[in-house]
Protein backbone atom coordinates (compact mmCIF):
# COMPACT_ATOMS: atom_id res chain seq x y z
CA UNK A 1 0.00 0.00 0.00
CA UNK A 2 1.35 3.38 -0.95
CA UNK A 3 2.08 5.88 1.78
CA UNK A 4 2.78 9.56 2.22
CA UNK A 5 6.27 10.60 3.28
CA UNK A 6 4.92 10.52 6.83
CA UNK A 7 4.29 7.75 9.40
CA UNK A 8 1.00 6.66 7.88
CA UNK A 9 -0.44 3.27 7.03
CA UNK A 10 -3.86 1.69 6.79
CA UNK A 11 -5.26 -0.22 9.76
CA UNK A 12 -5.17 -3.92 9.00
CA UNK A 13 -8.78 -4.45 10.10
CA UNK A 14 -10.21 -1.65 7.93
CA UNK A 15 -11.51 -3.73 5.03
CA UNK A 16 -14.99 -4.19 3.58
CA UNK A 17 -15.15 -7.74 4.93
CA UNK A 18 -14.96 -6.54 8.55
CA UNK A 19 -17.55 -3.75 8.20
CA UNK A 20 -21.13 -4.60 9.16
CA UNK A 21 -23.24 -2.89 6.48
CA UNK A 22 -26.51 -2.90 8.47
CA UNK A 23 -28.33 0.33 7.63
CA UNK A 24 -25.57 1.30 5.20
CA UNK A 25 -26.03 -1.38 2.55
CA UNK A 26 -26.47 1.07 -0.33
CA UNK A 27 -23.37 3.02 0.65
CA UNK A 28 -21.18 -0.07 1.05
CA UNK A 29 -22.34 -1.44 -2.31
CA UNK A 30 -21.64 1.93 -3.95
CA UNK A 31 -18.14 2.18 -2.49
CA UNK A 32 -17.34 -1.42 -3.43
CA UNK A 33 -18.40 -0.66 -7.00
CA UNK A 34 -16.51 2.64 -7.00
CA UNK A 35 -13.30 0.86 -5.99
CA UNK A 36 -13.39 -1.16 -9.20
CA UNK A 37 -14.38 1.75 -11.45
CA UNK A 38 -12.38 4.40 -13.26
CA UNK A 39 -13.12 8.03 -13.94
CA UNK A 40 -15.93 8.43 -11.38
CA UNK A 41 -15.98 11.80 -9.56
CA UNK A 42 -16.43 10.22 -6.13
CA UNK A 43 -18.66 10.93 -3.13
CA UNK A 44 -19.02 12.52 0.31
CA UNK A 45 -19.72 10.51 3.48
CA UNK A 46 -21.01 12.15 6.63
CA UNK A 47 -22.13 10.93 10.01
CA UNK A 48 -21.49 11.11 13.72
CA UNK A 49 -18.12 10.28 15.22
CA UNK A 50 -17.23 6.57 15.34
CA UNK A 51 -19.82 5.46 12.79
CA UNK A 52 -17.24 3.85 10.51
CA UNK A 53 -16.38 6.60 8.04
CA UNK A 54 -12.62 6.14 8.42
CA UNK A 55 -13.04 2.38 8.16
CA UNK A 56 -14.87 2.74 4.84
CA UNK A 57 -12.34 5.17 3.36
CA UNK A 58 -9.49 2.83 4.25
CA UNK A 59 -11.45 -0.15 2.93
CA UNK A 60 -11.67 1.59 -0.45
CA UNK A 61 -7.91 2.18 -0.41
CA UNK A 62 -7.23 -1.43 0.55
CA UNK A 63 -9.44 -2.63 -2.30
CA UNK A 64 -7.91 -0.24 -4.85
CA UNK A 65 -4.30 -0.85 -3.83
CA UNK A 66 -1.35 1.34 -4.83
CA UNK A 67 -3.49 3.63 -6.97
CA UNK A 68 -5.16 5.03 -3.84
CA UNK A 69 -4.09 7.32 -1.02
CA UNK A 70 -5.78 7.74 2.35
CA UNK A 71 -5.27 11.13 4.04
CA UNK A 72 -6.47 11.64 7.66
CA UNK A 73 -6.56 15.44 7.51
CA UNK A 74 -7.17 15.89 11.24
CA UNK A 75 -3.86 14.16 11.93
CA UNK A 76 -1.87 16.51 9.71
CA UNK A 77 -3.87 19.76 9.68
CA UNK A 78 -1.39 21.58 11.92
CA UNK A 79 1.46 20.80 9.53
CA UNK A 80 0.06 22.75 6.61
CA UNK A 81 -1.63 21.91 3.34
CA UNK A 82 1.58 20.95 1.53
CA UNK A 83 0.73 17.36 2.40
CA UNK A 84 -1.72 17.48 -0.50
CA UNK A 85 0.98 18.24 -3.06
CA UNK A 86 1.09 15.69 -5.84
CA UNK A 87 -2.03 13.82 -4.79
CA UNK A 88 -3.80 14.82 -7.99
CA UNK A 89 -1.83 12.10 -9.77
CA UNK A 90 -3.46 9.38 -7.68
CA UNK A 91 -6.53 7.78 -9.31
CA UNK A 92 -8.20 7.54 -5.88
CA UNK A 93 -7.81 10.04 -3.04
CA UNK A 94 -9.69 9.52 0.24
CA UNK A 95 -9.81 12.60 2.48
CA UNK A 96 -10.87 11.93 6.06
CA UNK A 97 -12.15 14.62 8.48
CA UNK A 98 -12.23 17.21 5.69
CA UNK A 99 -14.52 19.44 7.76
CA UNK A 100 -11.72 19.96 10.29
CA UNK A 101 -10.02 22.54 8.05
CA UNK A 102 -13.14 24.52 7.08
CA UNK A 103 -12.37 28.22 7.40
CA UNK A 104 -8.60 27.76 6.96
CA UNK A 105 -7.76 29.74 3.82
CA UNK A 106 -4.53 27.84 3.06
CA UNK A 107 -6.18 24.45 3.30
CA UNK A 108 -9.30 25.46 1.43
CA UNK A 109 -7.32 26.80 -1.52
CA UNK A 110 -5.11 23.69 -1.58
CA UNK A 111 -8.17 21.44 -1.52
CA UNK A 112 -9.84 23.36 -4.31
CA UNK A 113 -6.71 23.08 -6.44
CA UNK A 114 -6.50 19.35 -5.69
CA UNK A 115 -10.14 18.87 -6.65
CA UNK A 116 -9.49 20.63 -9.94
CA UNK A 117 -6.52 18.42 -10.80
CA UNK A 118 -8.42 15.27 -9.86
CA UNK A 119 -11.34 16.34 -12.04
CA UNK A 120 -9.05 17.17 -14.97
CA UNK A 121 -7.39 13.75 -14.65
CA UNK A 122 -10.78 12.01 -14.29
CA UNK A 123 -9.72 10.70 -10.92
CA UNK A 124 -11.86 9.93 -7.88
CA UNK A 125 -12.09 11.74 -4.54
CA UNK A 126 -13.95 10.38 -1.52
CA UNK A 127 -14.43 12.71 1.44
CA UNK A 128 -15.61 12.06 4.98
CA UNK A 129 -16.93 14.57 7.50
CA UNK A 130 -19.37 14.81 10.37
CA UNK A 131 -21.74 17.00 8.35
CA UNK A 132 -22.88 17.22 4.70
CA UNK A 133 -20.96 19.56 2.35
CA UNK A 134 -23.35 22.52 2.64
CA UNK A 135 -22.98 22.52 6.44
CA UNK A 136 -19.17 22.42 6.53
CA UNK A 137 -18.69 26.16 6.59
CA UNK A 138 -16.21 26.42 3.75
CA UNK A 139 -15.45 30.07 3.06
CA UNK A 140 -14.11 29.48 -0.44
CA UNK A 141 -17.29 29.42 -2.50
CA UNK A 142 -15.73 27.45 -5.36
CA UNK A 143 -14.61 24.70 -2.97
CA UNK A 144 -18.04 24.56 -1.35
CA UNK A 145 -19.63 24.29 -4.79
CA UNK A 146 -17.34 21.44 -5.86
CA UNK A 147 -18.00 19.49 -2.67
CA UNK A 148 -21.76 20.03 -2.96
CA UNK A 149 -21.74 18.38 -6.39
CA UNK A 150 -20.44 15.08 -4.98
CA UNK A 151 -22.90 12.26 -4.33
CA UNK A 152 -23.63 12.42 -0.59
CA UNK A 153 -24.32 9.52 1.79
CA UNK A 154 -25.07 9.54 5.49
CA UNK A 155 -23.39 6.79 7.53
CA UNK A 156 -26.00 5.63 10.00
CA UNK A 157 -25.35 4.58 13.58
CA UNK A 158 -25.79 0.93 14.51
CA UNK A 159 -28.50 -0.16 16.93
CA UNK A 160 -27.66 -2.20 20.02
CA UNK A 161 -28.25 -5.61 18.44
CA UNK A 162 -26.27 -4.52 15.38
CA UNK A 163 -23.37 -3.45 17.59
CA UNK A 164 -23.17 -6.98 18.94
CA UNK A 165 -23.15 -8.30 15.37
CA UNK A 166 -20.43 -5.79 14.45
CA UNK A 167 -18.29 -6.84 17.41
CA UNK A 168 -18.64 -10.50 16.52
CA UNK A 169 -17.79 -9.78 12.89
CA UNK A 170 -14.65 -7.88 13.92
CA UNK A 171 -13.70 -10.71 16.26
CA UNK A 172 -14.13 -13.33 13.53
CA UNK A 173 -12.00 -11.23 11.21
CA UNK A 174 -9.25 -11.35 13.85
CA UNK A 175 -9.65 -15.10 14.29
CA UNK A 176 -11.42 -14.78 17.64
CA UNK A 177 -14.55 -16.46 18.94
CA UNK A 178 -16.78 -13.92 20.70
CA UNK A 179 -19.89 -15.57 22.15
CA UNK A 180 -23.13 -13.57 22.18
CA UNK A 181 -23.16 -13.41 25.98
CA UNK A 182 -19.65 -12.00 26.05
CA UNK A 183 -20.47 -9.40 23.41
CA UNK A 184 -23.59 -8.38 25.39
CA UNK A 185 -21.50 -8.15 28.55
CA UNK A 186 -19.02 -5.85 26.79
CA UNK A 187 -21.84 -3.61 25.62
CA UNK A 188 -23.16 -3.29 29.17
CA UNK A 189 -19.76 -2.62 30.76
CA UNK A 190 -18.07 -0.13 28.43
CA UNK A 191 -18.68 2.98 26.40
CA UNK A 192 -21.16 2.09 23.68
CA UNK A 193 -19.62 3.78 20.66
CA UNK A 194 -18.03 1.37 18.21
CA UNK A 195 -14.57 2.92 18.40
CA UNK A 196 -14.41 2.31 22.16
CA UNK A 197 -15.82 -1.20 21.76
CA UNK A 198 -13.28 -2.06 19.06
CA UNK A 199 -10.43 -0.71 21.18
CA UNK A 200 -11.60 -2.89 24.05
CA UNK A 201 -11.80 -5.89 21.73
CA UNK A 202 -8.21 -5.23 20.65
CA UNK A 203 -7.11 -5.25 24.27
CA UNK A 204 -9.03 -8.43 24.99
CA UNK A 205 -7.39 -10.05 21.98
CA UNK A 206 -3.95 -9.26 23.37
CA UNK A 207 -4.88 -10.35 26.88
CA UNK A 208 -6.42 -13.63 25.69
CA UNK A 209 -3.28 -14.43 23.72
CA UNK A 210 -1.09 -13.69 26.73
CA UNK A 211 -3.26 -15.69 29.13
CA UNK A 212 -4.15 -18.37 26.57
CA UNK A 213 -7.81 -18.04 27.50
CA UNK A 214 -10.99 -17.65 25.50
CA UNK A 215 -13.19 -14.55 25.55
CA UNK A 216 -15.62 -15.76 28.19
CA UNK A 217 -17.55 -13.45 30.49
CA UNK A 218 -15.41 -14.40 33.55
CA UNK A 219 -12.23 -13.65 31.62
CA UNK A 220 -13.57 -10.32 30.35
CA UNK A 221 -14.67 -9.46 33.89
CA UNK A 222 -11.11 -10.05 35.09
CA UNK A 223 -9.67 -7.82 32.37
CA UNK A 224 -12.14 -5.05 33.07
CA UNK A 225 -11.50 -5.36 36.79
CA UNK A 226 -7.76 -4.85 36.25
CA UNK A 227 -8.49 -1.88 34.01
CA UNK A 228 -10.74 -0.29 36.62
CA UNK A 229 -8.14 -0.86 39.35
CA UNK A 230 -5.41 0.70 37.21
CA UNK A 231 -7.48 3.81 36.55
CA UNK A 232 -8.66 4.25 40.13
Amino acid sequence: MSQLALPLKLQDHAVFESFLPAGNETLVAYLSSLATSQGEPGCWLFGAKATGKSHLLQAVCERVGDRAQYVPIAQFSAGGAAILDGLGNRPFVCLDDIDRIAGNAEWELALFQLFNVLADNQHTVICAAQVPPRECGFRLADLASRCARLATFQVTTLGEAQRIDALRLRARHRGLELPDETASFLLSRSRRDMQSLYELLDRLDSESLRAKRRLTVPFVREVLGLSQADSA
